[in-house]
């Protein structure tokens, strides 16, 4: 993926999603300096809505400039022309509640080839809009590929379109964030467990660094 220009359908789909958010809502996007314009890197972001993986087409894709690969649930691959667009926008499928060695696989050669790779490490949406405890997955191909890593924050969606409501409420104010690169690594010797509990605990700490008080959740305790 590195080096490759961004190709007509995710530059489509961005062009049309901001037309929409455009005319539906009014979002600021803060920190694209802090977007790598080559080589490899891991975005992590919360996932507080059903709007968050649009918004990320819509402003940070166009922003990179390249194709962009994405872990989605696996089931949402197989929805009648929706999980067509999103294959064409570089989602990889992922079996829920299991261990899929496979995406982890596919995961890890995007970054291997030098391209961009984005997890909402929570593995779900919150439901209250707040940071939940993230899966461990994400902690893991951080630490095998070295990749730095970018956090991303969304404010606000939760209000625009949140989980279990059917319809967005227009009108809403939405905000992306891109915080500064970091990279993570794991002490050796220990306890395993631990160390891969407190990195996954640093790593989610970079994104409620940069999300409002209300947002940060089980991450925005002392």
């Amino acid at each position: 993926m590195a080096g490759r220009r961004l190709p007509f359908f995710p530059r489509a789909t961005g062009i049309f999603l901001r037309t929409v958010f455009t005319l539906l809502a009014r979002v600021k996007v803060i920190g694209r300096e802090n977007l790598p314009k080559s080589g490899h890197a891991l975005i992590i972001c919360n996932h507080c809505s059903n709007a968050d993986g649009m918004l990320l087409m819509a402003y940070i894709v166009p922003a990179l400039g390249r194709p962009m690969g994405w872990l989605g649930k696996e089931e949402a691959l197989r929805w009648p022309f929706a999980g067509w667009a999103m294959k064409q926008n570089g989602v990889m499928g992922v079996r829920r509640g299991a261990g899929d060695l496979e995406a982890f696989k596919m995961a890890k050669g995007v970054l291997d080839a030098g391209g961009i790779l984005t997890i909402f490490p929570e593995g779900t949406r919150s439901r209250s809009g707040a940071l939940a405890e993230a899966k461990e997955g994400a902690t893991v191909l951080a630490v095998r590929s070295g990749a730095p890593i970018i956090p991303l924050a969304i404010s606000g969606s939760q209000r625009f379109w949140g989980k279990g409501k059917l319809l967005p409420r227009p009108f809403r104010r939405m905000t992306i964030t891109v915080g500064e690169p970091f990279t993570l690594t794991m002490p050796k010797g220990g306890d395993r467990h631990e160390s891969l509990r407190n990195a996954t605990a640093e790593m989610m700490g970079h994104i409620a660094s940069i999300l409002p008080d209300e947002q940060r959740g089980v991450y925005g305790r002392p």
